[in-house]
């Protein structure tokens, strides 16, 4: 299988689970407690979302939940997944 095709695929195989994750009502809480792994970088996220800098936020699961908020915004303003994580 092509690169390309591995990547489309992957996107789709997550949307479909993040779709069903919706669809089943899953807290927060519950989302990050089962994820497989949270990326290593995603400390390296950094800015404000929200008021709040992401990097003082001491509730850890606030903290994942505006880490995933930012991570959001800044996919969204066309930023490149690398760049935000700070590969």
């Amino acid at each position: 299988m092509g690169q390309i095709r591995r990547s489309k695929w992957a996107k789709l195989e997550y949307r479909t689970q993040l779709q069903h994750q919706i669809d089943k009502k899953v807290d927060f809480e519950t989302f990050f407690a089962r994820a497989p792994r949270i990326n290593p970088n995603v400390s390296k996220i950094t800015g404000v979302i929200c008021g709040y800098r992401v990097e003082e936020i001491e509730d850890k699961l606030m903290q994942q939940i505006r880490y995933l908020d930012k991570l959001v915004d800044e996919l969204a303003r066309g930023k490149a997944m690398d760049k935000i994580l700070r590969k």
